[in-house]
């Protein structure tokens, strides 16, 4: 083919390794992805995919490992600025006696700058798509847009009044006027996002299901977090927090229930069934010794299980590759099984789980011809990445968010060479340290 003929594209980025995590789990070594706009055109060997297109850009990466963008299921962003702020406490005492009176000094400037910083957070260590579940999320979405991460933001809701939206009724309206502005954007979507089965009524919990499905969209609830709290649900309403939602008809494929910890055999069946999806997050779970989520129990049942972060606050980093680190030996030392939640396994968590979760399988989680182009670039070139047997081994039992390289979000690179690009770092952490000291002046810190 001459170069006249060739096919035009954006970007060709070449690398040593591509794991695809297409459906065949292709690997490509060397690789390579082309993209055109925001969407990948070809994925395979260097040489076929240099004979077909003619790019505009070329990103070369000798001892870089091409991987999709890391999806994170489940977080708070805003609360990176909390990070630190209340440790080593049992989750009730950490959530009355700390955070929420904490959120109630916050607004839409903090929610913003905090949502900022935790995305530089991410873009830099390989993460391109997370979801949010906090308060302000007008704020939320608008940092998402501006700094160029992909996202799914909503509204926490709660029975009693919150500090940006004030009464209960008035947080559906907010959810759903949410919507309404986002929803032809390409790169933010909005969940209904109720906060648990114990800050929300039954009532409240089916408005928030049927607000979802007249949307068409996900339905986003803590779920079965602690023993404490499936303890209060069957005493409250006799039923675990999965059977109460059952009985409320809120199980369906669009429910995601954060966290997933606490799980009889009949939840396992009622998730399984119905279609939900689970977001784990086993660092938060650790550090706040709510337990072990059954993730190979849910993952054998056919539950989808992304992976998620939680906020700083209960983590306390935003780094999606460590969590996937942690999430596979919890569960070998959990079942005392080396062979639980091999390697391609706990990657598929943090990509095509996560973006089945979220109801984004047709746009990202792999690397694929028609997917949007979010793309990281593992630096290889590592003492203790070198030398390579086996990819996922080292991406997932040796790999850090440092290790990120560059970064692509709907083909705009946002990273390059461990820079931030797509807004000014500099600025965020200047106005991140000056919202912390006016935050502990209103606590009394």
């Amino acid at each position: 083919m001459q170069a006249s003929e060739k096919e035009t594209v954006s970007i060709l980025i070449t690398g040593a390794w591509v794991l695809t995590q297409n459906p065949e789990r292709e690997v490509f070594s060397p690789g390579a992805v082309a993209i055109r706009g925001e969407e990948i055109v070809a994925v395979g060997p260097p040489g076929e995919l240099q004979k077909r297109y003619a790019a505009a850009k070329v990103l070369d990466y000798p001892q870089g490992l091409i991987i999709p963008g890391l999806i994170n299921a489940h977080t708070h962003a805003a609360m990176a600025l909390f990070r630190g702020l209340a440790d080593d406490l049992p989750l009730e005492e950490w959530l009355s006696a700390h955070i929420f009176p904490a959120e109630r000094h916050l607004n839409g400037d903090f929610v913003y700058w905090g949502t900022k910083l935790a995305v530089a957070e991410m873009l830099l260590s390989g993460t391109t798509t997370f979801c949010d579940m906090y308060l302000w999320s007008a704020q939320v979405a608008q940092a998402a847009a501006e700094t160029g991460i992909r996202a799914v933001v909503g509204e926490v809701l709660y029975d009693f009044p919150s500090p940006n939206y004030g009464p209960p009724q008035a947080g559906l309206q907010y959810s759903e006027e949410l919507c309404r502005v986002w929803q032809d954007h390409p790169r933010v979507q909005v969940a209904i996002q109720p906060h648990s089965v114990y800050t929300c009524s039954p009532d409240l919990l089916q408005q928030c299901g049927e607000l979802a499905a007249r949307l068409n969209t996900r339905l986003i609830i803590h779920l079965s977090e602690t023993a404490t709290e499936v303890a209060d649900c069957e005493a409250k309403y006799r039923a675990t927090p999965v059977g109460h939602l059952h009985r409320l008809g809120l199980l369906s494929h669009r429910l995601l229930a954060d966290h997933g910890v606490v799980l009889t055999p009949a939840d396992l069946e009622l998730l399984a069934a119905s279609g939900a999806g689970v977001a784990h997050c086993p660092e938060s779970n650790m550090k706040l010794a709510s337990g072990i989520a059954p993730v190979v129990d849910l993952l054998d049942q056919g539950v989808p299980v992304g992976l998620g972060t939680d906020g700083c606050a209960s983590n306390n980093n935003l780094d999606l590759l460590q969590e996937i680190d942690t999430a596979a030996k919890l569960q070998k030392v959990h079942r005392l099984d080396p062979t639980a939640l091999p390697a391609p396994m706990a990657l598929d968590l943090a990509t095509r789980g996560s973006a089945k979760v979220l109801g984004l399988e047709q746009e990202v989680g792999a690397l694929m011809p028609g997917l949007k182009a979010d793309l990281v670039i593992i630096d290889l070139d590592q003492p203790h990445l070198t030398p390579i047997y086996d990819p996922y081994s080292h991406l997932v039992y040796a790999a850090t968010g440092a290790d990120v390289q560059t970064v692509l979000v709907h083909g705009r690179v946002l990273v390059q060479d461990r820079r931030l690009l797509s807004f000014d770092l500099e600025e965020t952490l200047a106005r991140a340290r000056e919202l912390a000291r006016s935050l502990r002046n209103n606590c009394g810190g």
